[in-house]
């Protein structure tokens, strides 16, 4: 499978020097690696529907403030023609430069963890003093009440009987959340799952630069880092049977944050990153098992899981069960955050 040959033109990669591969391990968009002698010198992707080309706008604009700012990160390339993305049969497709790096499906030590807090860090010291008004805006990203409510429209509507029973569970752990205070809106990735960051290939752990930058925006640091905690901190990852939630990894990955955003951010916003944290994974169980009624929205891996449904069943069961992990660790948590 490679990109259309329209795509292929629009970049002047219509050659026999270039080849286009597909890469594994992105849950929304379709993403390519386009090599000239075998070497990967830019990546393409086709984005989901939920993203309109203006996103690449904002991507543009953001990394260029990030480059000036000294941080590596993906660059936006424009195609022969000027445009900043094509569309091809409805669907979006644009090119970025390659940066090279190592992804992580799960963090394995307190020193990687470090390593991405500090990364991390340095993103948000970065963008703290950004001046700009997206082109792009995700709408309800992290607006729970209305993740909620289309999951107890499925529940009442009984399709799915696997599904209604665990929709039952999501629905009950939400209501034992903790509230949510007011906090200042920030310049945000958005979208800070571990594999989202590139590390070095060699030793010792070093964070290079974060990517997956669709999601850019304004949003509150307690979803932000609260959703980051959410993936960092159980290592066993989303698809696992059993979860845990890693309190080592925790105190590492925003120590090392907080060493690098100093003094910018205070107690009660650093507080209320355990509540996101408690609050974004009822969330996603939240939305997982709507998918599973719908079975439309998340991708999946046909190759461990006979279906989409399935497939968000057992990471809506993870997530759920990430949620009561935390709960039972809130304490912890908020003394380490404090």
């Amino acid at each position: 499978m490679t990109a259309p040959a329209a795509v292929r033109a629009a970049w002047g990669w219509d050659d026999d020097d270039h080849a286009i591969e597909p890469l594994s391990g992105g849950l929304i968009n379709a993403t390519y690696a386009v090599r000239r002698a075998g070497a990967p010198i830019a990546v393409v992707q086709r984005l989901h529907p939920i993203f309109a080309g203006e996103v690449n706008l904002d991507l543009e604009h953001v990394t260029a403030h990030l480059a000036r700012a000294g941080l590596t990160t993906p660059r936006l390339i424009r195609t022969r023609a000027g445009a900043a993305w094509i569309t091809d049969a409805d669907r979006v497709w644009r090119a970025l430069t390659w940066v090279d790096g190592v992804a992580h499906h799960a963090v394995t030590s307190p020193a990687l963890a470090a390593a991405g807090g500090e990364l991390v860090g340095r993103f948000h010291r970065a963008v703290a003093e950004l001046s700009y008004d997206y082109a792009f805006a995700r709408a309800g990203v992290h607006d729970t009440a209305a993740h909620l409510a289309r999951l107890r429209e499925r529940v009442e509507g009984g399709a799915v009987a696997e599904a209604v029973e665990l929709g039952h569970d999501v629905l009950a752990a939400a209501a034992g959340l903790p509230p949510m205070p007011a906090l200042p809106l920030r310049h945000c990735h958005g979208d800070l799952k571990i594999s989202n960051l590139l590390f070095a290939a060699d030793a010792p752990a070093r964070g290079v630069c974060l990517v997956d930058l669709d999601t850019l925006g304004k949003q509150t640091l307690a979803f932000e880092l609260g959703d980051a905690m959410r993936s960092w901190c159980n290592p066993r990852g989303e698809d696992a049977g059993a979860v845990g939630f890693d309190l080592g990894i925790f105190a590492a990955a925003l120590g090392a944050w907080r060493d690098v955003v100093g003094d910018r951010i205070d107690a009660a916003e650093r507080a209320a990153i355990v509540v996101g944290l408690e609050t974004v994974c009822v969330e996603l169980a939240a939305r997982f098992t709507t998918d599973a009624f719908d079975d439309r929205y998340f991708g999946w891996d046909p190759a461990r899981f006979p279906t989409r449904r399935a497939h968000n069943l057992v990471r809506a069961r993870g997530q759920l069960a990430l949620a009561r992990a935390v709960r039972a660790a809130r304490a912890d948590a908020l003394a380490l955050v404090a």
